[in-house]
């Protein structure tokens, strides 16, 4: 006799909306997850007052209006606008390129001045057919944005030389000729009120869940105790990468508080130049108008993945397609262990994504 419904592996985000949406279809769910917390890679802790995004900066953003009023269930959402700015060798530009951007670099004041400079730039330096990432990019902006605003940020981003990078990485780099610094166009955007831990507990009430449990120690014991398995980790570990391992790029972080009150002026500053090894320092209390006398402020180093690391950014190139391509046809295979998420299903998603794959998987699964 099966003691659980689901076993769900991992409280991150997709693992905590399915447990919601079962625990509403009164199915009986156990959540495990390897760590000593909930809420996965949107984890914030509070420190001096500031809810500090520990595994990076996380802006909830989305056009689809099912999923904002989803999240809503589970918290208060503010205002907050994602404006980052990027700094070049000590000079600051708005980010994504824009009019306040264009000024910056060539003085230009209209729509028509600034279109007319980079397309004398495109046509000046383009590519007939791009063989890597730079000549795909300065034949779409020219090379004046890309030097200072693409080049660096992306070589440290994914720890190659951009002549070195497939130009199908690149396809197309969002231009605005709007003096506007909304980062995203999205119907809907916030940061919850109190941070994503508290999101992710709302979600799970009244689910059991149990921390610092690793699925892959003990796996035919855990899967005995359940009808069925969600699983939200890796998919070349649980198959113990008997195909190989899948290609990630990993983060490093280093996060201090300052006895000040206002570091950076910014939620966000991408460092684009390559010798800064960073590529942005994050200042948490921006996320939410702090007022704190003090301020966290977080640097993050892009890193090569190795086993032990966490796995953040998927190298969606065309050997990992084929090689992921394996592993999901032996998950097709499975009776009872569905895989989902950024891990299981080894795809990038944006928070709101992630939300609307677990609710479809819900409503298939649980319907």
């Amino acid at each position: 006799m099966k003691t659980y419904d689901y076993l769900i592996v991992g409280a991150g985000l997709f693992g905590a909306v399915f447990a919601h949406e079962a625990k509403k279809a009164g199915k009986h769910c156990l959540v495990i997850d390897k760590r000593s917390h909930i809420a996965g890679n949107i984890y914030t802790s509070e420190t001096e007052g500031i809810q500090v995004h520990e595994y990076g900066a996380h802006i909830f953003h989305t056009s689809n209006k099912k999923v904002w009023e989803y999240v809503n269930q589970f918290a208060e959402f503010n205002r907050y606008t994602n404006s980052p700015v990027a700094n070049y060798k000590g000079e600051i530009y708005n980010m994504p390129f824009n009019m306040n951007t264009f000024h910056k670099l060539w003085g230009v004041v209209t729509p028509k001045e600034a279109w007319e400079k980079i397309e004398q730039q495109k046509q000046e330096y383009s590519v007939e057919n791009p063989k890597n990432l730079e000549e795909q990019a300065i034949s779409l902006v020219g090379p004046d944005v890309y030097t200072k605003l693409v080049k660096g940020y992306t070589e440290k981003q994914w720890g190659k030389r951009a002549t070195e990078l497939p130009a199908f990485i690149i396809k197309r780099l969002p231009v605005r000729f709007t003096y506007d610094n909304n980062y995203f166009n999205d119907d809907y955007q916030g940061i919850p009120i109190g941070g994503y831990t508290k999101m992710a507990e709302k979600m799970l009430e009244g689910t059991e869940v149990r921390l610092n449990e690793n699925f892959l120690a003990k796996p035919e014991e855990y899967k005995a105790s359940a009808d069925k398995v969600v699983y939200t980790g890796m998919i070349d570990e649980y198959y113990g990468y008997c195909y190989g391992e899948l290609e990630y790029r990993s983060l490093r972080f280093e996060t201090e508080i300052l006895n000040e009150e206002n570091y950076q002026g910014n939620a966000v500053v991408n460092y684009t130049e390559y010798e800064v090894p960073y590529t942005r320092i994050i200042e948490h209390k921006h996320f939410e108008y702090g007022t704190q006398e003090k301020t966290v402020i977080t640097r993050e180093y892009p890193k090569a993945w190795t086993k032990g690391d966490e796995p953040y950014y998927p190298m969606n190139d065309e050997k990992n397609a084929a090689l992921y391509a394996k592993y999901r046809k032996l998950a097709e295979q499975e009776g009872n262990v569905s895989f989902g998420g950024r891990l299981g299903q080894y795809k990038y998603y944006d928070m709101d994504d992630t939300i609307e794959a677990a609710l479809q998987y819900a409503d298939m699964e649980l319907r």
